[in-house]
């Protein structure tokens, strides 16, 4: 295991994109999450993501997390929903997401008919902005656009301005995220912890969610435990918990967390001997540049005549 045995590495990777382009995913957490009125009314069936790229040339490259297309349940209201996926505090978020409004409206009219576009009733369509933020740090970017704009006081009414709406995984109380049924509040939940220890703590208390899980949200749960627990690990002891989570079922969650636990535990105490030893070792040096005899060594320390050679 690494240096910083016990702690969790969560860099904002493919985790949260891979579990969020699942729409049924998608939806829980703008249900759960979203706190307005036109949340509810969105469902899997009129919701669909938007595999087009869009790159940003003034931020080398910068693509654009996740972005759908939704309707409204039984209305005629179409609109987009644009997700940036963050680790860090970013005071360019606000700009960056004006950037990507702007690329999907420009694409949207370059896809109209001229003579549509022209007319009086054409409209283009409201983009929603959305950040979900996991990191340590306190969320300290604006969440208006104004105020990134200088004086913006002084013109009120005559300037640009939009808010977007922060999912930030670190407020949510652990009794809040129990409460819900799905696999984006056991994924916060599970995000939320530093160490491995409190990650065992927490699986045991989602046993009943997992256990209810759908098989589509089952599969999407243990492809992202395998990106946050086996990272942590040696090669070996990935491979082995990447096992154990794939070859379970969700109805076998308690025995999942028996065996991941099991692994966990060997771990540190392998990581815990070898630093140990690495002492010892440390110890067998100095005694050798104090020009100590190997016999002493060997008895203060306990390390064979062979590893102290190995020393010098």
């Amino acid at each position: 295991m690494p240096e910083n045995q016990g702690q969790v590495h969560k860099p904002h990777d493919t985790g949260y994109k891979f579990l969020l382009s699942s729409k049924k995913a998608f939806v829980q957490l703008i249900r759960n999450f979203v706190k307005t009125g036109w949340a509810d009314q969105i469902d899997e069936a009129n919701l669909l993501r938007i595999d087009k790229s869009v790159i940003l040339q003034d931020f080398k490259n910068k693509e654009a997390d996740l972005i759908y297309h939704a309707r409204l349940k039984g209305k005629d209201v179409i609109f987009y929903l644009l997700m940036e996926l963050q680790s860090t505090v970013d005071f360019l978020i606000p700009y960056r997401l004006l950037l990507y409004m702007n690329e999907i409206w420009r694409d949207i009219f370059k896809n109209t008919l001229l003579k549509e576009a022209e007319r009086k009733s054409f409209r283009l369509p409201v983009i929603i902005p959305m950040v979900l933020y996991n990191g340590q740090a306190k969320w300290t970017v604006p969440l208006s656009f104004k105020e990134t704009l200088g004086n913006y006081e002084l013109f009120t009414g005559n300037i640009l301005d939009f808010k977007y709406i922060l999912i930030n995984v670190h407020t949510y109380d652990e009794k809040e995220l129990l409460k819900l049924s799905g696999v984006v509040g056991a994924v916060f939940l599970l995000d939320q912890a530093d160490s491995l220890e409190e990650i065992m703590g927490r699986l045991k208390k989602l046993i009943d969610t997992i256990k209810k899980m759908e098989p589509e949200e089952f599969k999407l749960f243990v492809a992202w435990a395998k990106n946050i627990l086996a990272r942590s690990f040696s090669p070996g002891k990935k491979k082995e918990i990447t096992a154990i989570l794939e070859k379970t079922r969700a109805e076998e969650v308690e025995k999942m967390i028996s065996n991941v636990e099991r692994v966990i535990k060997k771990s540190l105490k392998d990581a815990k001997h070898k630093g140990i030893e690495k002492g010892i070792e440390k110890v067998a040096r100095q005694m050798l540049s104090d020009g100590e005899d190997i016999s002493k060594i060997i008895k203060y320390t306990g390390l064979p005549r062979e590893n102290i050679e190995r020393l010098r």
